[in-house]
C-alpha cells in the first residue's frame, strides 16, 4: 500500500469528484480513503446489479460477515488490505456496517417514496457513515467530526437525490419523500409517472432548501479547523454545492437536462481549496 494512487481502489475512483479530492491527502491517509471508497463501490454495485435479490442480499450478507471478521482479527483476503488502516485511524465497524445496511434498503424492493424518516436514515447509512469513517481518517476532533459528517453526509446524498431523480427513476426507484408528494398532489409512487408531473418543483423545493442548510452546517464546521485538516471535505462540498445551485438555476419541472460539471470547473474547485 506505498502508494495508493497505483492500486486497484484507486483506480476505481480515478476520474471521480471523489479521487481529485483525496489524491491530495498524505499517504497514509490517501491509502485509508481509497480503500473506504473501494469499499463503498464494492457494495453499492451489488445494491444496483439487476442481478436477483436474493442473490444481492446474500452477497451483502457476506460483506457484512467480512466486515465482522475483520473486525475480529480474522479478515479474509479482500478485507485484509484494510487491517493498517482500521488500525491507524480507528475506523469503525458499525460504520462499515451501517453503509451495508443502507446498500440493503435499495435491494428487497425498490424504493420509492419513502417517508421523510426512513430517507433521513438512507442518507444517514450511504452517506454520513460513510463520512464518519472518513472524518476520522482526516483527523478531526470526534464531536466535530461527527457533526460534520452528519452534516455533509445529508448535503451530498440529497443533492445527488435531486441530480439523479430521472437516472433513479430509470431503474425503477424514487427518493422523494411521501410527505412532500402528497403536498403537492401527487397521488403515484411510481417513478415513471412522478418525474413527468409538471408540479415536481414543489415536491423538490424543500429538498433543496434542506440541502443548503446542511452545506451552511457543515461550511460552519470546517471554519473551525486548520484548511489541511478540511480540505479534502472542503472541495467535495464546493463541488455538491454548485451543482446545487445549477439545479435549482435549472429547475425541476420536466424536462430536465443533466447538471454535470466541467472538467474546468472542478480544477478551479481544486486548486482553489487545495493549496493551503
Amino acid at each position: 500500500m506505498s502508494d495508493v494512487v497505483d492500486s486497484a481502489p484507486a483506480q476505481t475512483a480515478s476520474g471521480s469528484s471523489f479521487y481529485a479530492a483525496m489524491k491530495i491527502l498524505p499517504p497514509q491517509q490517501r491509502d485509508a480513503m481509497f480503500y473506504i471508497y473501494s469499499f463503498c463501490r464494492h457494495v453499492d454495485d451489488i445494491a444496483d446489479s439487476d442481478g436477483p435479490r436474493e442473490q444481492r442480499l446474500a452477497e451483502l450478507a457476506q460483506w457484512r460477515n467480512d466486515i465482522d471478521a475483520l473486525f475480529a482479527g480474522s479478515p479474509p483476503p479482500r478485507v485484509a488490505p484494510y487491517v493498517p488502516s482500521v488500525k491507524m485511524f480507528g475506523l469503525k465497524r458499525e460504520d462499515f456496517i451501517a453503509i451495508i445496511d443502507g446498500m440493503e434498503m435499495d435491494v428487497p424492493a425498490d424504493i420509492r417514496a419513502p417517508s421523510e424518516a426512513t430517507l433521513d436514515l438512507y442518507c444517514d447509512r450511504v452517506a454520513s457513515a460513510v463520512g464518519r469513517l472518513s472524518v476520522r481518517v482526516f483527523g478531526m476532533p470526534e464531536d466535530d467530526g461527527i457533526a460534520l459528517a452528519h452534516h455533509l453526509g445529508r448535503a451530498l446524498q440529497l443533492t445527488n437525490i435531486l441530480r439523479d431523480i430521472d437516472e433513479d427513476a430509470s431503474i425503477g426507484r424514487l427518493y422523494l419523500p411521501r410527505e412532500l408528494l402528497d403536498r403537492a398532489g401527487i397521488a403515484s409512487s411510481d417513478p415513471d409517472i412522478v418525474v413527468k408531473e409538471p408540479n415536481l418543483a414543489v415536491v423538490c423545493a424543500p429538498i433543496a432548501e434542506q440541502a443548503e442548510r446542511y452545506f451552511v452546517e457543515a461550511d460552519k464546521i470546517m471554519a473551525r479547523h486548520p484548511r489541511a485538516m478540511v480540505r479534502a471535505p472542503r472541495i467535495m462540498s464546493k463541488y455538491y454545492h454548485i451543482i446545487l445551485e445549477r439545479l435549482l438555476a435549472r429547475g425541476f419541472s420536466p424536462p430536465r437536462q443533466p447538471v454535470k460539471l466541467s472538467k474546468l470547473t472542478k480544477m478551479l474547485i481544486f486548486f482553489r481549496y487545495a493549496l493551503i
